[in-house]
């Protein structure tokens, strides 16, 4: 009897061992099989992304595409030529008049500025009030006024439209505010020398001569003085040239005091 008791307990404790065991390995398996299945989620979920992402990157391309293209149209519009007929054989637009060029060319930045987003809605609205000047000059100053206060390069050019308008129209006071801020942000799109020499000119029609003569000296001092890191002159940019000119027929005197300018290139002065 004890011989069966103590055969029995061992039976009995090999039996929860096997039962425990057969426990463990059941929820080893069900842990695994939800990893599994978190892990299948996971690569969906991936997969999934990674296809929205492809779409997206597609279609802003395309679209982008699209942007561009239908902005070289209004472009070639804009600067199309003027005549009575169009050349034999040519395919480019030509128009009779400037004010019909610009009518077509503000329907056609319309469409862009409806159509497309940023940075083409911008431009196209400064190519539409550029052209207004013609068609809407109060329009046109207004709109060219909203874009200058942007911080963009389309907002230089705009201020710098606006005041060539204000120039033209006699608003010199206004003309050359408006020069001496573009003068200052030293951007690229319009530099400093071009806005410099609008001011010179905005001063002579003042009669304001001494000081657009200091204007176009420092113009043409700074760049002839100007050198590349390797310290050799840099050629003389067209700025500095026209200023040359203008100083000439201003102050002659003036003129003459001005530095002689660097050697072309591959020569040297003695």
């Amino acid at each position: 009897m004890a011989k069966y008791k103590k055969k029995r307990a061992r039976e009995l404790k090999h039996d929860r061992f096997r039962d425990t065991t057969m426990l463990l390995a059941d929820r080893l398996a069900d842990r695994v099989a939800d990893r599994r299945r978190q892990i299948l989620y996971v690569l969906i979920g991936l997969v999934v992304l990674a296809v929205g992402i492809y779409i997206f990157v597609r279609w802003r391309t395309k679209h982008a595409d699209e942007a561009r293209a239908a902005m070289g149209r209004a472009i070639a519009i804009n600067i199309a030529d003027i005549a009575q007929a169009p050349p034999p054989g040519s395919r480019d637009p030509v128009f009779t008049t400037p004010q019909e060029r610009s009518e077509r060319a503000v329907q056609e930045f319309q469409k862009v500025a409806a159509k497309y987003g940023e940075p083409y809605r911008t431009e196209a609205r400064y190519f539409i009030a550029t052209n207004e000047l013609l068609t809407n000059r109060l329009k046109a100053e207004n709109d060219l006024q909203a874009l200058s206060q942007e911080g963009t390069e389309v907002g230089v050019l705009a201020k710098f439209a606006l005041a060539q308008a204000k120039e033209s129209d006699g608003n010199l006071d206004e003309a050359a505010k408006l020069y001496m801020q573009i003068a200052s942000t030293k951007s690229n799109v319009v530099t400093a020398e071009t806005a410099n020499l609008r001011l010179a000119s905005v001063y002579s029609k003042q009669g304001k001569k001494k000081e657009a003569a200091d204007i176009l000296f420092n113009i043409v001092s700074a760049a002839r003085a100007a050198r590349d890191k390797d310290g050799k002159p840099v050629p003389e940019p067209a700025a500095s040239r026209e200023a040359t000119q203008e100083l000439l027929k201003i102050d002659p005197a003036r003129h003459a005091q001005l530095p002689p300018p660097p050697a072309p290139l591959g020569l040297s002065t003695f």
